[in-house]
């Protein structure tokens, strides 16, 4: 079994923003050589997310408006953990319900998503650089 690893770095420049990184690991994936195998994503901070859905202009501010409403960022003195003189409590609540990491299947070299799947980053507490990691293993 062939192991590859590597770090994406991202610096969004808001926020919070949902970026698109499935050429990004469709390229891990070639670099790789593995044609058969897993496909793990996740995002190596504690206020960002990866996840996988529809690449919809849409759909996004709908996660951006129920985010918002789940946990909103202000008034930051709601959450405790911005008592350690931090503004991003919201970004740690939004990050767990968006999850940590997905895991894709890899058959004959690709991906192997359903329709209209991609893989996401999502960004609750940008403006500082920020990595993601993708390990494939397979033959």
């Amino acid at each position: 079994m062939k192991s590859y690893r590597k770090e994406l770095w991202l610096e969004i420049p808001t926020r919070r923003d949902f970026i698109n990184i499935t050429s990004q690991v469709e390229n891990c994936l070639r670099e790789s050589n593995i044609r058969e195998g897993l496909a793990l994503v996740n995002a190596m901070h504690i206020t960002a997310s990866v996840f996988i859905n529809d690449d919809e202009h849409g759909l996004h501010q709908d996660y951006e408006d129920w985010l918002e409403g789940l946990a909103p960022h202000a008034p930051i003195s709601r959450y405790r953990h911005n008592r350690t003189g931090e503004d991003n409590g919201d970004a740690h609540l939004k990050r767990q319900i968006m999850g940590r990491e997905v895991m894709v299947a890899v058959t004959d070299g690709r991906l192997d998503f359903g329709r209209w799947e991609q893989i996401f980053y999502g960004e609750f507490d940008g403006r500082r650089r920020k990595r993601v990691l993708v390990k494939i293993i397979g033959e």
